[in-house]
């Protein structure tokens, strides 16, 4: 109940419909009522529905099952069915710490997830994190409840043999199929396909000769079925649209729609936290760049001892702003910077900032879609929205700390239970260390990309609280 009243709340206070919203909408209701996955284009009476592949079907999908039963754009419904769904992501999660560590640090991980605001905040918004989470969440659980029960690997050995290898089978299948849902809404659900499939490796480097068959069979058929949806729309994109994409286009954009790549290139030589995302990334093309805006280092460069740089960064700058239209011209200097600077700092490229984007998505608040200004820490706008901010910021490093320690004290030795171990901990340190890595080659650093990770950082904080210990009253013996 707790846990309901919690998503009701940013429901009825708080809900979020953006414009990733109206867009997903805008698929679900073309594809609804006319047969034609694609986005509407021009106005009256000139307007037309023109398909396009900017947009994997999951999510489009689902809003249009949500529309067929309530009505075209009920976006209230959608939240309301999306909370049905986080409760079940509480539950999943739960089961998943009870199938990893123990009963009691089921009973903690369902508390940490049904209370935390953070997933509560996502399930009143139109987006594609609830869904996502969901699944990801259940295909952990499932190959948790494989790994269990595969013959002389997991430590479920309570049925026959042959029983053994057709439950595993069967599960390892539910795992490939919760995969591909993630994927179909969001083109980085296939992370978890790789950590998955790195870790069953693993298994057969570890095991040789013992069980590699099963384990084989186990990787074909998470791989097969998580990968075989894209099949037509693969098709069917080489077909209607008449070029190879088997998921998404990587920013989103139209077949014939200019990527400011160059652009998009300089941006990542000097962004690392979520403020220049909304300040400055997001709105280019269409709005002034406002050098006031920009960190020091993406106008000087790690040193100020560049001034040609500085003067042809401010040049590229305004002559950007007097159209605020992102021409292949400009898109080429902005390129050109980008060389620059990368050939003088290759590893602050490659290494330093993208740890720094993977750190502000880990670590800031997560109220990007709440009302606290994303500048909150300058405390010079709304105090009472600066100070939620902080406390969402305290409670977020308090989940983060709680899993490091965790991980920091796992001690998982091969199938035994150890008192701080937590079974088959390898593949959730993988799908942790994979899903980072990628964030951190983005060019936005946007925190909602690590609530995927969520499910898992509540596991690892549920074995920390299982080692706490009641504080018993001193008891006294009258002699």
């Amino acid at each position: 109940m707790a846990a309901l009243a919690l998503r009701l709340f940013f429901f009825f206070y708080f809900p979020a419909v953006t414009d990733d919203s109206h867009i997903y909408a805008n698929f679900a209701t073309n594809w609804m009522q006319h047969g034609v996955y694609g986005q509407t284009q021009g106005g009256q009476p000139e307007k037309q529905i023109v398909p396009a592949d900017t947009r994997l079907p999951g999510y489009p999908a689902f809003l249009a099952v949500i529309f067929w039963l309530f009505g075209p754009g009920n976006f209230s419904a959608v939240m309301l069915a999306q909370i049905l769904v986080d409760l079940g992501t509480c539950l999943i999660v739960s089961d998943l710490a009870r199938r990893m560590v123990s009963e009691r640090a089921a009973r903690i991980a369902f508390v940490l997830a049904a209370l935390c605001p953070f997933l509560a905040n996502y399930a009143a918004a139109v987006l594609t994190e609830t869904l996502e989470i969901f699944f990801t969440a259940l295909a952990l659980d499932c190959a948790a409840a494989a790994l269990n029960r595969m013959p002389q690997i997991g430590v479920e050995p309570h049925a026959k043999p042959d029983v053994l290898d057709r439950t595993h089978r069967k599960l390892w299948a539910a795992t490939g199929a919760a995969i591909a849902a993630c994927i179909l809404l969001r083109p980085d659900g296939g992370i978890l396909l790789a950590a998955i499939a790195l870790y069953l490796a693993g298994l057969v480097w570890r095991h040789r000769a013992d069980r590699i068959a099963d384990i084989l069979v186990a990787g074909v058929i998470v791989v097969v079925i998580a990968l075989a949806p894209l099949a037509p729309w693969t098709i069917r994109n080489f077909r209607t649209l008449h070029h190879f994409q088997p998921l998404a286009p990587r920013y989103a954009n139209e077949t014939n729609e200019l990527v400011s790549r160059g652009f998009n290139r300089w941006v990542k030589t000097w962004i690392a936290d979520y403020a220049s995302v909304e300040e400055i990334y997001w709105n280019v093309p269409g709005d002034k760049i406002d050098p006031e805006k920009l960190p020091s280092r993406a106008i000087d460069g790690p040193t100020e001892d560049n001034p040609a740089q500085r003067d042809e960064t401010l040049a590229v700058i305004a002559d950007y702003n007097l159209s605020q239209d992102m021409t292949p011209e400009l898109d080429a200097r902005f390129g050109n910077l980008a060389a620059d600077r990368i050939r003088a700092h290759p590893v602050r490229y490659y290494v330093g900032l993208p740890l720094l984007r993977v750190a502000d998505m880990w670590l800031r608040p997560r109220t990007e879609i709440l009302p606290p200004d994303v500048r909150w820490w300058e405390f010079n706008d709304d105090t009472k929205q600066s100070v939620i901010a902080v406390g969402f910021g305290l409670l977020n490093l308090a989940y983060v700390a709680a899993a490091l320690l965790a991980l920091i004290r796992v001690q998982a030795r091969g199938q035994a239970r150890t008192p701080s171990g937590i079974r088959w901990a390898g593949l959730l340190v993988c799908f942790l260390l994979l899903r980072s890595a990628f964030l951190g080659t983005l060019e936005n650093p946007e925190p909602r990309y690590t609530l995927e990770c969520y499910p898992v950082v509540i596991l690892f904080s549920s074995r920390v609280l299982c080692d706490l210990r009641r504080v018993r009253r001193p008891t006294y013996k009258i002699s």
